[in-house]
């Protein structure tokens, strides 16, 4: 198996992955944190990214049209001799063939790395580079407590910036949703206190959003209850606030498959019982999450995941503002479920 296991993902990415791998798979729920581990992959690969000969970008979609594209990328010597980086973006389609082609045919001097969406174990294309001694699989889930006091500490270090553990921990606390959306409020973060040596808790108070708990958690509890008025308002206050719509896709997704795993673990359970069990949960989120749980299906949750899986790829092929009406059209579709669901 060539799964890499949560605990060693940041120090291959620091390093690069052993030479002899040819396909590098990203997949998960957490469509930011699964888009930056493949850029800093690709950045690590490519002799010059900027380059089009050294770095060739295809489509999922055309892949699954075309399998043979890949082995043919693959298989073609850069202008000058140089290797060649091929980063495939994820499609609606199935192209797990054009991956099953190129793992056979083992062109030499090639690197991939393929970035896909959350994928069931089952899945054929999860499936192969699991098998594959010539691919690694790695997944991308929500940043838990650890992971993002380290990304804030590493992200910081790198614009010469420290940061007190006070700082450190409410900025943990606001963060989370998604990684993109870390990663802007970070950066926001960073360019506030540019000139400075560190970064203090009046610094963080003063720029970070509070996008895990002040939006999103409203958002999506909204959403998943079936409060359709209340949905739509904090859809219209994620965009005039300039956040992310991946952000709002993303933690929908989470929280989708956070119910249904909940769900499945213990069929027989009813919703207050669930909730009693649910780590890492605000007491004051209990009463709409013990609403949610009694209110959804396991086989309407999966239509839901389905539903957010699709939003996600058409909000990577949109511009900033057709992004935001995909997200928002999503996710109030699934709030109108909701409210059908009431009774």
């Amino acid at each position: 198996m060539t799964a890499v296991r949560p605990g060693d993902i940041e120090g291959l990415l620091r390093r690069g992955p052993d030479p002899r791998i040819l396909l590098v798979l990203v997949y998960g729920p957490d469509v930011g944190l699964v888009a930056e581990r493949s850029a800093r992959l690709v950045k690590g690969m490519a002799a010059d990214p900027d380059d089009p000969f050294a770095l060739v970008k295809l489509d999922g979609d055309t892949l699954s049209s075309d399998p043979g594209r890949l082995v043919d990328e693959a298989g073609t010597i850069g202008l000058f001799g140089d290797s060649r980086t091929i980063w495939v973006r994820s499609g609606s389609r199935n192209y797990a063939p054009a991956v099953d082609a190129v793992l056979k045919a083992e062109p030499e001097g090639a690197r991939i790395v393929v970035e896909a969406g959350d994928l069931q174990k089952s899945s054929p294309l999860r499936a192969l580079c699991e098998k594959s001694s010539r691919a690694l699989a790695i997944p991308c889930y929500s940043d838990d407590a650890r992971t993002l006091s380290e990304l804030i500490e590493t992200t910081l270090r790198e614009r010469g910036l420290g940061i007190d553990r006070d700082a450190r921990d409410l900025l943990a606390q606001s963060l989370g949703a998604d990684r993109r959306a870390s990663l802007s409020e970070i950066d926001k973060l960073a360019l506030y206190a540019q000139g400075r040596e560190r970064v203090e808790l009046d610094d963080v108070e003063a720029i970070v959003s509070d996008v895990g708990a002040s939006v999103l958690n409203t958002l999506i509890d909204a959403v998943f209850a079936g409060r359709m008025a209340e949905a739509e308002r904090e859809a219209r206050r994620f965009r005039q606030e300039g956040l992310d719509p991946s952000a709002m896709l993303g933690a929908a997704l989470r929280h989708a498959l956070a119910l249904l795993s909940s769900k499945l673990d213990d069929p027989s359970a009813n919703a207050a019982t669930l909730v009693a069990n649910w780590r890492g949960l605000h007491f004051r989120r209990k009463g709409l999450v013990e609403t949610q749980l009694a209110r959804w299906s396991p086989g309407a949750l999966r239509q839901a995941v389905a539903a957010l899986q699709e939003a996600v790829l058409a909000c990577r092929r949109a511009d900033a503002g057709l992004a935001h009406s995909h997200a928002s059209s999503a996710l109030l579709r699934i709030a109108g479920e909701a409210a059908r669901r009431r009774g």
